[in-house]
C-alpha cells in the first residue's frame, strides 16, 4: 500500500530513541509497527538467510541505516530509508528536502524500463554487410525472444527493438556489436536480458556467418534514465553571514567547476552517489550497477563530467537537474530475500521499479545539493565535523556514556583526531 507519510518536520526525529523512530514511522507510513521490525538486529536479515544469498557466508556485515524526511517527490510525501556508514549524509539530503518543499519538493520521471543486452560478433567477411542483414532480419529475431518468459510478457515486457553497430577502431579490429532493447518491467533486468541474447544468438550466428563471444548486459542503461528536478527559493538561501544571492552563486561556481574538470567532477558526482547508493542498497538493489552506469553516462560525451546541472531561473531562484541511468527493480534478488529490502519498500511505498528509480534521483540531486552548499559558504569539514567527531570517540575507545561530551570537546577545539582523543581520554581518566 502507498505510503501516506506525514514527515513536514513537526516531529524532532533526530531527538528521539531509535524506538520511538520506529513508531514515529509506523504512524507516518500507515504500516503495521511490525511492518519495520526488519530495521532491527533481531528482525533483520539472518545468517542462515544469508548463507543461500552467496557463498562462502561466515557472517553478517552491518551498516547503519537512516532516514531521509522532508521529501516531496511528485507531490507524494517519501520516507527514505538509506543504509550509509559516513556521517552527515542522511541529516544534508533532508535538510535539502525541505528547502525543496515550499517549491513543490522534487519533480521527476523515468524511461520505461529498457534495458541492452549486448553481442559481441566476431569473424564476419564484411562487417557492414552483416550489419544489414541483422537488420533485415530484425522481427524474427525479437520473436524469437517474446516467448521466453511468459510472466514478463504477461505483465507488457519483453524484447523491443534490435540495434547494429560497427565498432570500426579496436585493438582487434573491426567487429559488430548488436544491442538488444528489452523491457524488464519491474525488474531490475540482468537474467532477462542475459537470457535473451543468449537464446537468439546462434541465430544471430547464422545470419552473419560470424561468431558470437560475449553476450551479456550493459550496465549503461541509457535508455532507463531517471530524471529529477527542484526550485530552491531565494529567500530560503541565506546561511550565516551569506546572503541568499552569495550562497546560491556559490553554489552555481561549484557546480561550473565539475562541469568543467573532471578531477572536480568525479568527486562532485560521488556526493550524488552518497544519496544514490544509499537508497539503492537499502532497497537490495545492485548498487555496482548504477555507480557503473552513472559514471559511464558522465563520460558520454568523451569527457567525464558533472551529472547535475545548477542555475537560476528568472526570478533568481536556485533551480537543480539530474539524470542518469536507474537501473533498479522491485522483484528478483535481494529484494525479495533480504527482509530490511522489503520493509524498506514498503515504507516508501513504492509501487514501480520507476517510482522507486525518480525517488533515488531525488535523494541524489538533494544530497549533491547540501555538499556544493557546505562547500559554497562553511566549508564541507565544519558541518561534518560533529558527526565525524562520535565516530572519532568511539574508535578512540570511549565508553558510551563519555561519546558526546569528547565529540562536543573535539569540535569545540577543531581537532577531530584519534590521537587527540585519546589523550583527553587519558586526561580525564587520570582526574
Amino acid at each position: 500500500m502507498p505510503s501516506k507519510a506525514r514527515n513536514s518536520g513537526a516531529v524532532k526525529f533526530y531527538n528521539l530513541s531509535v524506538e520511538e523512530r520506529l513508531r514515529v514511522l509506523a504512524d507516518e507510513s500507515g504500516l503495521q509497527e511490525g511492518a519495520l521490525q526488519a530495521f532491527t538486529a533481531q528482525g533483520g536479515l539472518n545468517v542462515e538467510q544469508a548463507d543461500h544469498m552467496i557463498e562462502n557466508v561466515a557472517g553478517l556485515h552491518a551498516l547503519p541505516l537512516g532516514i531521509a524526511r522532508n521529501f516531496i517527490v511528485n507531490g507524494r510525501e517519501v520516507l527514505v530509508p538509506m543504509a550509509i556508514e559516513e556521517p552527515s549524509v542522511v541529516a544534508g539530503a533532508s535538510f535539502m528536502a525541505k528547502l525543496a518543499r515550499p517549491a513543490g519538493g522534487f519533480f521527476t520521471h523515468a524511461d520505461p524500463p529498457h534495458m541492452i543486452g549486448q553481442m559481441q560478433i566476431l569473424d564476419t567477411v564484411h562487417p557492414q554487410e552483416a550489419r544489414l542483414r541483422l537488420l533485415e532480419q530484425k522481427e524474427r529475431l525479437l520473436d524469437d525472444v517474446r516467448e521466453i518468459d511468459p510472466l514478463l510478457k504477461k505483465l507488457g515486457g519483453g524484447p523491443r527493438d534490435l540495434q547494429v553497430r560497427v565498432i570500426e577502431d579496436s585493438p582487434i579490429g573491426p567487429f559488430l556489436v548488436a544491442h538488444l532493447i528489452y523491457d524488464v518491467r519491474d525488474a531490475m533486468g540482468a537474467n532477462a536480458v542475459n537470457t535473451a541474447v543468449e537464446r537468439i544468438a546462434p541465430a544471430v550466428e547464422a545470419i552473419t556467418g560470424g561468431r558470437v563471444l560475449l553476450r551479456i548486459l550493459s550496465n549503461l542503461a541509457d535508455q532507463r534514465l531517471a530524471r529529477a528536478r527542484c526550485t530552491i527559493r531565494l529567500a530560503d538561501l541565506g546561511f550565516d553571514a551569506f546572503t541568499p544571492e552569495e550562497v546560491r552563486d556559490g553554489i552555481i561556481a561549484a557546480w561550473a567547476f565539475a562541469a568543467a574538470d573532471p578531477y572536480r567532477a568525479a568527486t562532485h558526482n560521488k556526493g550524488i552517489m552518497n544519496g544514490v547508493d544509499a537508497v539503492v542498497l537499502a532497497t537490495g538493489n545492485d548498487w555496482r550497477a548504477v555507480e557503473a552506469g552513472g559514471h559511464a553516462y558522465a563520460a558520454r560525451a568523451g569527457r567525464y563530467t558533472s551529472l547535475s546541472t545548477w542555475g537560476k531561473d528568472a526570478e533568481g531562484n536556485l533551480i537543480g537537474t539530474l539524470e542518469m541511468p536507474m537501473a533498479v527493480g522491485l522483484v528478483g534478488g535481494a529484494t525479495k530475500v533480504h527482509p530490511t529490502a522489503q520493509a524498506a519498500l514498503k515504507l516508501m511505498g513504492v509501487q514501480t521499479a520507476a517510482e522507486l528509480a525518480q525517488i533515488i534521483a531525488a535523494v541524489g540531486l538533494a544530497q549533491n545539493l547540501a555538499a556544493l552548499r557546505a562547500l559554497a559558504t562553511e566549508g564541507i569539514q565544519r558541518g561534518h565535523m560533529s558527526l565525524h567527531a562520535r565516530q572519532v570517540a568511539i574508535a578512540a575507545g570511549a565508553p558510551a556514556e563519555l561519546v558526546e561530551k569528547l565529540a562536543q570537546q573535539l569540535v569545540q577545539e577543531k581537532t577531530v583526531r584519534i590521537d587527540r582523543a585519546e589523550e583527553i581520554l587519558r586526561a580525564w581518566q587520570n582526574q
